[in-house]
Formats: C-alpha cells, sequence, structure tokens
C-alpha cells in the first residue's frame, strides 16, 4: 500500500475517537501504531496470498512493523497475536542458528502471555485455551523444557476441564510422566493425572458420538494416554482408578472394556475389580471377547473345568490372532494343570503356529516334559532323560523370545542338574553328544549330556 493509501485508513480510524484513543493511544504514537498495524496486515496477507513463499517473504517486510506494534500497541488487535503465532513459526522454522532460534520462541511465548494480558476475557483468548497452545507449542519446540511444559498445561487443563483439547491432555500427561520420573514431580501424580485426562477424554467420547471424525479423534487420544499409562500403572494403581468408576456405573459397557483390557494386559486379572468387570462385560455383551476374559477369571480362580469351556466359546468366534495363541495358550496351561499332558502340547503347539514368537509356548512344553521324567522312565536312565528335551525347550524358547530369557535360564539351570551322571550315561552305553530318543508321550530326539 502506498503512503496515501495509508493515510486514508488513518482518517477512517481516526472517526472513532474513543476507540481511538483507547485501542491506539494519542498524537504521534497513534499515528505510528494504525500505520505499522495497518502495514504488517496488509503484508501479512500478501504472505498469506502467496503461501508463504520464500522469495515473496524476503521482499515483504512483515517482522519490524509487527514486533512495533506488539510492543506498543497490544491492545490494537487479536489479530497481532493470532498472526504473530504463525509469523514467529515461520521464524522458528528458518532461524539460521540454534541462539536466534530460541530468541524467537522465547518471543512466541511473550504473544501467548500478552494475548491472555489484553484478551483474556475474551472466550476466543481465554487463558485456558490460550496456555493449551502455548504448552504443545513450547513442547514440540523445545521437548527438553518438560516440566515448564507440564506446569503451564496442568493450569490450563484446571480451567478447561472438558474443553480441553486432545493434544493439550496428550501433552500434559507425557510432560506428567517425564516430570515425575526425572525427580521434578512426586510420581504420584501420574495415577492423579491420567485419572483426570483419561475421564476428560471419556466425557468427550461420549459428547461426540455424533460426529464421527470428532469420535475417531478422540479414541485415538484415549489410546494415546493409555499406552503411556500402561508402564507406569500398578495393579493397585488401575484398581485405584477404576474402582469408583465401576461402583457408579458397573452397567457401562465401554467402562468394562476398558477395564478388563488394562488389567489383563498389566496380568492384574486375579484382582476382585477384574472378577466383577469380566462378568458384568460377559452378561451385558456376550461376545468372544468377553467370553476369553471369563475365561481367564475363572482360570485365576482355579475353576480349569469352566475356564475351557469359555475358551473354547471364545476359539469359535475370535478374529484376533493375539487373542487366539492366548486362548490356546490359556487351554495348554489348563490342561498342564489337569495332568493332560499331550492335549496341553498340543494346544500350545496351536499357538505357536499363529504367534511362533512367543516363548511362553516353548517353556510351557518344557515344564510338560521335566514333570514327566519320572513317570516316562523305570531305571536310573530313562528317568531322567525327559530333562534332555525339556532344557531343549527352554534354549528354544529363549532363541526367539529374548522376553522369557532370564525365565529360560533359571530354568536350564535347574534342570541341567537333573541329567543323568557320567557313569549311568556309560553305564548304558551312551556317549555325550550323540542323539537320543525319549519314549512315552514325548517322543521327542534330544542329545544324550551329562549333569554338570
Amino acid at each position: 500500500m502506498n503512503k496515501s493509501g495509508i493515510t486514508v485508513v488513518i482518517m477512517l480510524l481516526l472517526f472513532n475517537t474513543a476507540l481511538f484513543g483507547q485501542k491506539y493511544g494519542h498524537g504521534q504514537d497513534s499515528v505510528n501504531c494504525i500505520e505499522n498495524l495497518s502495514l504488517y496486515r496488509i503484508n501479512y496477507k500478501i504472505w498469506k496470498d502467496h503461501d508463504f513463499d520464500e522469495k515473496v517473504i524476503k521482499q515483504v517486510p512483515i517482522l519490524s512493523p509487527w514486533r512495533w506494534v506488539f510492543f506498543n500497541c497490544p491492545e490494537s488487535s487479536q489479530n497481532i497475536y493470532i498472526d504473530g503465532v504463525t509469523i514467529l513459526k515461520y521464524m522458528i522454522d528458518k532461524a539460521p542458528d540454534d541462539s536466534i532460534r530460541r530468541k524467537y520462541i522465547d518471543t512466541l511465548m511473550m504473544v501467548y502471555d500478552q494475548r491472555i494480558k489484553y484478551f483474556g476475557s475474551s472466550p476466543t483468548s481465554r487463558e485456558g485455551l490460550v496456555l493449551g497452545r502455548k504448552g504443545v507449542d513450547l513442547y514440540s519446540l523445545l521437548p527438553d523444557k518438560y516440566y515448564e511444559v507440564y506446569q503451564i498445561l496442568k493450569r490450563s487443563v484446571d480451567l478447561e476441564g472438558n474443553e480441553s483439547t486432545g493434544a493439550v491432555l496428550v501433552y500434559y500427561f507425557i510432560t506428567t510422566i517425564a516430570s515425575a520420573v526425572n525427580g521434578d514431580i512426586d510420581s504420584t501424580a501420574i495415577v492423579e493425572t491420567y485419572d483426570k485426562v483419561i475421564s476428560i477424554a471419556d466425557e468427550n467420547i461420549k459428547a461426540d458420538k455424533s460426529d464421527p471424525e470428532e469420535l475417531a479423534d478422540w479414541q485415538n487420544v484415549k489410546k494415546n494416554i493409555e499406552s503411556n499409562f500402561e508402564p507406569f500403572a500398578t495393579c493397585d494403581d488401575i484398581v485405584r482408578i477404576f474402582e469408583k468408576k465401576f461402583v457408579a456405573t458397573p452397567h457401562d459397557t465401554d467402562l468394562l472394556k476398558q477395564i478388563t483390557t488394562m488389567l489383563d494386559r498389566k496380568n492384574c486379572t486375579n484382582t476382585d475389580l477384574f472378577f466383577q468387570a469380566a462378568k458384568n462385560l460377559y452378561d451385558l455383551a456376550p461376545t468372544p471377547e468377553s467370553g476369553y476374559l471369563m475365561g481367564i477369571m475363572n482360570m485365576r480362580k482355579e475353576n480349569y473345568e469352566e475356564a475351557a469351556k469359555y475358551f473354547f466359546e471364545a476359539l469359535n468366534n475370535l478374529q484376533d490372532s493375539s487373542l487366539i495363541s492366548n486362548a490356546d495358550l490359556m487351554l495348554a496351561n489348563i490342561y498342564m494343570n489337569l495332568n493332560d499332558y499331550p492335549k496341553a502340547r498340543a494346544y500350545a503347539y496351536k499357538g505357536l503356529a499363529i504367534n511362533p514368537g512367543n516363548g511362553s509356548f516353548y517353556i510351557l512344553i518344557g515344564d510338560l516334559y521335566a514333570r514327566s521324567a519320572n513317570q516316562c522312565g523305570d531305571n536310573d536312565l530313562t528317568k531322567k532323560v525327559a530333562y534332555w528335551a525339556s532344557v531343549d525347550m527352554y534354549q528354544k524358547a529363549k532363541s526367539v523370545d529374548s522376553s522369557v530369557t532370564d525365565m529360560a535360564n533359571e530354568r536350564i539351570a535347574t534342570y541341567s542338574g537333573y541329567f543323568p551322571s557320567v557313569e549311568t550315561i556309560f553305564f548304558y552305553d551312551l556317549k555325550e553328544g550323540q542323539p537320543y530318543t525319549v519314549g512315552c508321550w514325548i517322543n521327542e530326539t534330544t542329545t544324550v549330556r551329562a549333569a554338570k
């Protein structure tokens, strides 16, 4: 815009003298305010119209007039702060070095603070809303400032409540964890914050059920929060959080699924809350998944035959391969406890066909062989050869699944001591290292070894 155009804008604004005095000051300062405001707004529109093309931006100055208005006419327009965020994020992205980048970030934080100071009474600039944006931006730009972000977002969520955005909730929880892990706050804050943010997410999921896109967004927010919480949650934490919710709404199927899923993942299935929630879920929604949970519940109570019935029912209709594999593992455990070792091994191999990387199946088969050792022989040699096959399975378990290494090594150390002695091997005309087929129901080919 040329000089005469800017003068016209100034003259038009001067007609409203009350507004002029309040927003722009008086005398020459008011003229400078309007000139710089008009210049930056016109140039900002050029930036946007050219989709922030770098060549255009270099030719169209904006930072200087915007900065002048920001410091000298802070109440003149909310656009100073709305546009300022976009301008400064561009400058941050293009900063030539970290020192300059951090100065721009500091200015961006000032923009948020000043917007609250001068326009905090406006619904679009209320403190909680603006603090949420400030915290999310600060963490995105400087994640090492996690504790500062935690404090900002805590205040935001306290003010906004159920109006908090999904991004604010996720970053608030992430920075709570970081602050607790690094000793800035007590670790109990993780549980307290989880309870707060997951409740807000649940309220928004209920409120947005009519909008498929918003519902999907909030469901993703909830999954993100839960996945971050899981490594830190103990059984007591989960029960403490969900017990009061269960008492309040014991027939809420969404809540029951949430309770049983989290307790199952954390291996907290021997709790009263899991038993009650699993039963209610099955009564209200007898799906394959709820039948699977009923199987776990009965297994924990050592009602093995009842548990098997539920797992069979679930396996007829389950589609989730991980649940199918887990059901096979549960059935293998059930039949081991019922002393039906061949059937237990059959279900273990069924599960391995679906999930060959789960070493728990090989651990279980090894345990079956170790339990059978004395029953499958009638002399000093044959009563001990099953331990060779058992140790083979433990070796295989840790070769496919590093998570069971400690468990496998412990069993290997124990059962290797039960191998036949050197003298026994010699007496039965065997040599270490030669192949040997273990009979009985096991029927595995293994290698002759002596106890060390």
